[in-house]
């Protein structure tokens, strides 16, 4: 018989995880966090009675907030008068980031959930970053084929994604897809990761038709999520990946001369009020 599960226990436990992140996190991410750590069984009532217990805990005061990636409010922005919106376009104005790299660096992520995580720790600069759950249709291929070839310079992708048949299989679909890459690297989950962050796997889909291919790779079929990386091991392993491919004086030059550009848009505002 199941021990029955002590929400008394893990709602606390949970709420730490959540008040853990610099950003946002959605139930999924809390989800695998907490099976991680061996809080949870990786289970779908598993998943279900977090989502219950959590939105009880939200309705009563007592948990901090999760996010939801797939809904938002869409609202374009609006200004109180012309001095409003000078003074917007000061606070938003930044230059092309990247100019002046030698290559053009894509940031992959399996995980939509986890755009936001790595906009708060890249986005300052300015590397695009593309979020490649699922196959992609071909307009967005295409579509990154086309920034690829605007840029102008070598792109260098760097991808993390899960750890099973359709994770590994992904970004091998995308590369070759949009055939745009000088450079691939896969940043997380490897099976040596695994190991090493002590992540516990689920038995894998054997239906998946990449099973067999992948169960001649690693000698098991198993499932590992990338949400179950501790975002500061994540953020470590992309920075580390990154490093190579980023000359940092160069950015810190462009950021000078976007200040100075700034400042002239600044004072330009001010002479228009």
């Amino acid at each position: 018989m199941t021990a029955r599960l002590d929400w008394s226990a893990i709602l606390p436990r949970a709420a730490g995880i959540v008040t853990s992140y610099s950003t946002g996190v959605t139930l999924r991410q809390l989800f695998y966090r907490l099976v991680a750590d061996g809080t949870l069984a990786n289970t779908n009532s598993n998943y279900k009675s977090l989502s219950r217990h959590t939105a009880k805990a939200r309705r009563e005061g007592t948990f901090p907030a999760l996010v939801d990636r797939g809904r938002t409010i869409h609202r374009d922005p609006s200004f109180d008068g012309p001095d409003d919106a000078r003074d917007w376009l000061t606070v938003i104005y930044r230059r092309d980031r990247t100019m002046g790299q030698d290559v053009s660096v894509y940031l992959g992520v399996e995980k939509a959930g986890l755009v936001a995580q790595l906009r708060s720790w890249f986005g300052d600069l300015g590397v695009p970053i593309l979020a490649l759950g699922g196959y992609g249709s071909q307009t967005y291929t295409d579509q990154v084929a086309d920034d690829v070839d605007r840029s102008a310079r070598p792109a260098v992708l760097l991808y993390a994604g899960d750890f099973d048949p359709s994770g590994e299989d992904i970004d091998r679909d995308f590369v070759a897809r949009t055939g745009c890459w000088a450079a691939v690297e896969r940043v997380a989950l490897t099976a040596d990761q695994v190991e090493e962050f002590d992540l516990p796997p689920a038995v894998g889909k054997a239906s998946d038709s990449r099973a067999s291919a992948f169960l001649a790779r690693h000698g098991q079929l198993v499932q590992v999520e990338l949400d179950a990386l501790a975002p500061d091991t994540l953020h470590g392993l992309y920075a580390e990946a990154l490093a190579p491919w980023w000359d940092t004086s160069t950015y810190e030059a462009v950021l000078v001369e976007e200040s100075a550009e700034r400042a002239e848009l600044a004072a330009a505002a001010g002479r228009g009020k």
